[in-house]
């Protein structure tokens, strides 16, 4: 039996997922290997919280520029630099000396991971159906969460061998690998690809493939605004786990370095889970349904209540399973968001999708200013680890209230002058 040769679109959607995977380890290897840096570098959980958030400064910032910037060059070029800059920062973290040059680096990994998400959905938007939006949004995202999950496996694995410095510089250099296939293989416009067959073509959005001549920022803005507030709630927690949870278990619990990755692999694991089923989850209701406002709004506010019910017990009880279990659940509820909300920018403005989804995801960059440090000053000053879940509880429940707000059946009507007719 002859297996079918992958089309090209799934080739586009594989890479995709590569370079979250790959985004996200690189950003997730300070987390794990944050308690041998702290003592070899001498710095408290408040400076390390700083270096966390250094990170989001030009990420939020570049979730606006980002997205523009990837609709106006094209994701092929975008995508490109994205990644020679995270390749770069990765490697020279492992030569920094203290808090001020892990600081800038951290600012520099932002800049390049800042514009990568946008410019990704830019490329989603022209290389997808329309239909399958959710699937993909949350495949990839699944990636990012599996690049989660195993970086304390992968981080431990390499520390064995080698120091802390030298596992950012191999990271950093594997990176690089990505960017070759990416720049050989990735067309802009998915008619200009040599393996495009017109079945294939076909099925793909016509109305992605124009290019915006003027982007109209304010009107768009204003359109987008909901959802950017929607996933400042969701980033909050997210951040939380992304940065925190190695930290948590190792000195919550007093975990060796092993055990904590073990336990910070379970947890981020269930979000792997988390974001394929939302993603598939949302897709099936819009087939079931026909209503976009159903399929994005009822999976995104199950997820912000079921991550709500299952961080409470983390802050009530003091037990290392109970911890690792809830936090396992709630991290599974909060991706069911992921998939659904990235969505929504492609479903109201898809020749914007670059320029939308980086405003919408300049909610999640701000949240990121401000949830690092702020859990570590917190820890720091109460000696506990309960205020930080408390704030990131009371903004799920937020977050679940401004869902219902969420309109993806209203498409931005754009002006007519602006768009280039091809």
């Amino acid at each position: 039996m002859r297996l079918s040769r992958p089309s090209a679109p799934a080739i586009v959607l594989a890479l995709l997922c590569a370079m979250y995977f790959m985004y996200f380890v690189d950003r997730a290897s300070l987390s794990t290997a944050a308690p041998l840096i702290k003592a070899d570098l001498k710095i408290s959980n408040t400076e390390l919280g700083l270096a966390f958030s250094a990170f989001a400064i030009p990420y939020a910032l570049f979730q606006l520029i980002g997205g523009w910037i990837g609709d106006k060059l094209g994701p092929r070029l975008t995508l490109a630099i994205c990644c020679a800059i995270v390749s770069i920062s990765t490697m020279l973290t492992g030569a920094v000396t203290g808090i001020g040059s892990l600081f800038a680096l951290r600012l520099a990994l932002g800049f390049g991971e800042g514009a990568g998400f946008p410019t990704a959905t830019r490329a989603m938007a022209s290389w997808t159906p329309q239909g399958s939006w959710g699937f993909a949004q949350g495949i990839v995202h699944s990636f990012a969460r599996i690049g989660n999950a195993v970086t304390p496996l992968v981080v431990a694995g390499l520390l064995s061998f080698s120091t802390w410095r030298g596992s950012f510089a191999i990271l950093g250099a594997m990176s690089l690998l990505w960017l070759v296939a990416w720049v050989w293989y990735f067309r802009d416009d998915p008619r200009e690809h040599p393996s495009m067959t017109t079945a294939v073509l076909e099925t793909l959005p016509v109305r992605a493939a124009g290019a915006a001549r003027k982007i109209p920022w304010l009107r768009l803005a204003r359109h987008v605004l909901p959802v950017t507030m929607v996933d400042f709630c969701y980033g909050w927690t997210l951040w939380l786990f992304l940065t925190w949870i190695p930290a948590f278990f190792f000195e919550n619990y007093h975990q060796n370095l092993g055990a904590s990755a073990l336990f910070s692999g379970g947890v981020l694991l269930a979000g792997v889970i988390g974001d394929t089923v939302g993603g598939v989850w949302s897709d099936r209701l819009l087939r079931k349904t026909g209503s976009l406002t159903i399929a994005r709004r009822s999976v995104i506010v199950t997820g912000f209540l079921g991550a709500f019910v299952f961080l409470i017990p983390v802050v009530l009880i003091h037990n290392l399973t109970v911890a690792a279990v809830c936090l396992a659940l709630a991290f599974f509820f909060a991706e069911l968001i992921v998939g659904p909300i990235w969505s929504v920018p492609m479903d109201i403005a898809p020749r914007y999708a670059g320029t939308a989804s980086g405003m919408m995801n300049f909610g999640f960059g701000v949240a990121g200013l401000i949830s690092p440090s702020s859990f570590g000053y917190l820890v720091d000053r109460t000696g506990s680890w309960v205020a930080p879940f408390i704030a990131s509880i009371c903004l799920l429940l937020l977050g679940a209230v401004l869902a219902l707000r969420l309109r993806p059946d209203r498409p931005f009507v754009e002006d007519p002058e602006a768009v280039v007719v091809h």
